[in-house]
């Protein structure tokens, strides 16, 4: 059977992606980098529609069209559209860098000063010999004492690394992080000035919690699980299954609609029932003064406002009741 991976029941233990050392302060502590996480993406490859020839692509050089074995390709800097420096392996090895096999603390600070979006891929570090066991447990025991993560640097792959220490479990876990530079500022991204009232954030924030989970758990690739099937289906000769065709939900143009709709929506598919109700939100209501009673009395121009009022929740119910459920 297929499984998400793209294998038929083979999955491989991980290996070390890199050995060296934790640098703190005057000990070291040998380990091993395992990746902490993996992909299960069914891999597809190209084929000639004529003859399912596999398409492969092959490095070829640019002034003579010889096909190159990898023994035979280096690497270099171009400074000149016809110069080259070339930078071997070794060399980039021997880079003057303290952090070319260990991974140095060099700061301690709470979690919650590092914005998340810096961090990119995360690992396992693992003791590397068994000397290495007690250091390891003193440092992350210090780490869990103390509420705070180890900014360390690191030379990774022919570049330094920023990376952020931090205990999960029984084990000790590593961030790489991306440097200040390296992070793009938002500012211009921000949209112009607009005006949000209480009620609409306090119906927001309804959804909010309406949708509130304790963690992650329980989410499923359902494109991967889809590829599977899709697969199997075409291996085993017969119709692979289809989306449904769904109805488009009728759009709902008030904010407010939009909001109160999701939230009795959400509440359905969290099983509270269909019948659940949409109390009105804490808003501020805008309190009527004398001036306002002439005015209704005198024009009239108020008298309609009740009404109004009631047009708009009786669409808001109409927009729901449109909108097809999702299924379970």
């Amino acid at each position: 059977m297929l499984t998400p991976s793209g294998r038929y029941g083979r999955f491989a233990m991980p290996r070390p992606i890199w050995t060296g050392s934790i640098s703190f302060g005057l000990v070291t502590i040998p380990i091993r980098v395992i990746a902490a996480t993996e992909t299960h993406n069914i891999q597809l490859h190209q084929y000639h529609d004529v003859d399912q020839g596999r398409i492969r692509y092959q490095k070829v050089c640019e002034l003579d069209g010889k096909v190159l074995e990898p023994e035979e390709i280096g690497r270099g800097y171009e400074i000149a559209r016809d110069t080259v420096v070339p930078v071997t392996d070794e060399e980039l090895d021997n880079l003057p860098l303290p952090t070319a096999r260990t991974i140095e603390i060099v700061a301690f600070l709470p979690a919650e000063r590092i914005d998340p979006i810096r961090m990119a891929d995360g690992y396992y570090l693992q003791a590397g010999a068994p000397a290495a066991e007690k250091p390891y447990v003193l440092l992350r025991r210090a780490l869990e004492r103390s509420s705070r993560v180890a900014i360390a640097q690191y030379a990774w792959h022919g570049r330094e690394r920023l990376g952020m220490l931090r205990v999960i479990d029984d084990a000790i876990a590593l961030h790489s992080l991306k440097w200040d530079d390296e992070v793009r500022e938002p500012t211009a991204l921000a949209p112009a000035p607009v005006a949000v009232d209480d009620e609409e954030v306090d119906a927001a924030v309804e959804l909010m919690e309406t949708l509130g989970r304790d963690d992650i758990s329980g989410y499923t690739d359902q494109y991967t699980e889809a590829m599977a099937a899709l697969i199997e289906a075409k291996q085993e000769g017969v119709e692979p299954p289809r989306a449904p065709r769904e109805e488009q939900p009728a759009q709902v143009v008030d904010l407010m609609d939009a909001l109160r709709s999701s939230v009795t929506k959400a509440r359905t598919a969290r099983g509270e029932g269909e019948q659940a109700t949409v109390h009105e939100m804490p808003g501020r209501r805008k309190k009527t003064t004398a001036a306002d009673t002439e005015k209704t009395t005198t024009t009239g121009a108020r008298k309609t406002t009740p009404k109004k009022t009631t047009a708009k929740k009786s669409t808001a119910k109409k927009s729901t009741a449109r909108r097809p459920r999702r299924s379970a």
